[in-house]
């Protein structure tokens, strides 16, 4: 049904307000959202569509360039492709022009589970050409026809079959979260392609039973290459990085901000509940609290592999992944290879707009313990190996490789 004029005004007044009141800070990269509001109030009214409407709100909201920012209908059955079917893409040239080519594809995502892989150059979504700097898009709770150019140079047609998402405010389809596998030289391969839940109890348990298959590695690679970030289940990972308990770092509100604070006093948080049960636990202590909270590791004792581990991620590492890494890296417990991850790390939340509308927004910075703000700036390798499309295409993997060489030499 299309929106009249009155229901516009109202959802346009509610979105400009709750970024108003609930944006962690709205002018963080020099944006005057009371100015940018005003001056696109009159063109966004005047929307003849429900489709311009939304596409409009949301280029307003891009103006404040922080992650975790977006507007969307509840029965919007569109949302990003490291989202919709768990797989990233790089830009590539295919015959002269702009393709986005298959990057990270994770096991048990629907790209993956249908035959896609790294390499793959993709041609057309539902019959349409789809060329940079269109983002690849794919309809949840759906079937994509999708045609590729696999790297032998065969074009192949098929079906992508889109699960929906279990949250409406948070639309991600869950890939195999974690995957593991015992290396020859006594190297552990841990794959994490995100932290799903907002808890992670039980991806706490998928990286307990991981680490006890990888009991014997007296050296650990971990792969963060497309983390798509997530809940603190990222919490255990950190962990098992470090025998004791150590501070991590901290979220922190604009409340909070403005009145002034100690990181040290800041209600902490250390330790995953193994029983879903602790939830109410969770809520009753930290529900009705400010959100400013800091994080500590959960002192899970000594591991082999400790001092001998070794961190990939890439441009799409982000979230919950860039504060592994910044973690790790922070207390020189892994080298980090690969590329600067995406610099997406803000704590955010869902609010209803009214008539279906959703308004995503970070209510929370995140900071390291040593005061680094990720947001917009990423966390920089130590070792820096690029990945470009003919290795794609030709199978190779210059990040691991790299990777396997400095951990066999610690």
């Amino acid at each position: 049904m299309s929106l009249d004029a009155q229901a516009k005004e109202k959802v346009y007044s509610r979105v400009c307000d709750l970024v108003t009141r609930k944006h962690f800070d709205p002018g963080m990269n020099g944006a005057n959202w009371e100015e940018l509001s005003k001056g696109r109030r009159e063109e966004i009214l005047r929307s003849a569509t429900n489709e311009e409407f939304e596409k409009k709100i949301q280029d307003l909201l891009n103006e404040l360039r922080t992650s975790h920012t977006g507007f969307r209908h509840s029965k919007s059955p569109n949302i990003p492709g490291r989202h919709a079917i768990s797989a990233t893409f790089m830009r590539c040239n295919l015959d002269g022009e702009q393709r986005w080519m298959f990057q990270d594809v994770h096991e048990g995502g629907p790209a993956y589970v249908t035959g896609l892989r790294p390499g793959d150059i993709l041609l057309q979504v539902r019959d349409r050409e789809l060329r940079p700097p269109a983002p690849p898009i794919f309809p949840v709770g759906e079937e994509s026809q999708y045609a590729v150019q696999k790297p032998d140079g065969k074009r192949i047609v098929g079906t992508l079959n889109v699960p929906s998402p279990r949250s409406k405010n948070h639309p991600v389809v869950v890939p195999k979260a974690v995957l593991c596998s015992q290396m020859p030289d006594g190297i552990g391969w841990l794959k994490v392609t995100m932290f799903p839940g907002a808890v992670g109890i039980d991806l706490a348990k998928m990286l307990d039973a991981a680490v006890a298959h990888l009991k014997d590695s007296t050296r650990l690679v971990v792969d963060l290459r497309g983390n798509t970030g997530g809940g603190i289940g990222g919490l255990r990972l950190m962990s098992y990085l470090t025998p004791g308990e150590k501070e991590v770092g901290y979220s922190l509100t604009r409340a909070r901000k403005e009145k002034g604070y100690a990181r040290e006093r800041l209600p902490r948080f250390g330790r995953i509940p193994s029983h879903k049960a602790t939830l109410l636990w969770l809520a009753l202590r930290y529900g009705f609290i400010d959100k400013s909270i800091l994080v500590v590791t959960e002192g899970l004792g000594p591991q082999r592999f400790h001092g001998r581990v070794v961190i990939l991620v890439n441009e799409h590492t982000s979230s919950a992944g860039e504060m592994v890494a910044a973690f790790a890296q922070e207390n020189s417990l892994a080298t980090i290879i690969g590329t600067k991850t995406a610099g997406r790390l803000l704590s955010g939340s869902a609010f209803k707009a009214g008539f279906g509308y959703t308004v995503g927004l970070p209510v929370a910075a995140y900071l390291t313990w040593e005061g680094r703000l990720i947001e917009g700036k990423g966390v920089a390798p130590g070792v820096t190996v690029e990945m470009n499309p003919e290795q794609l295409l030709a199978g190779e993997d210059p990040q691991m490789n790299r990777a396997l060489e400095v951990v066999q030499a610690i």
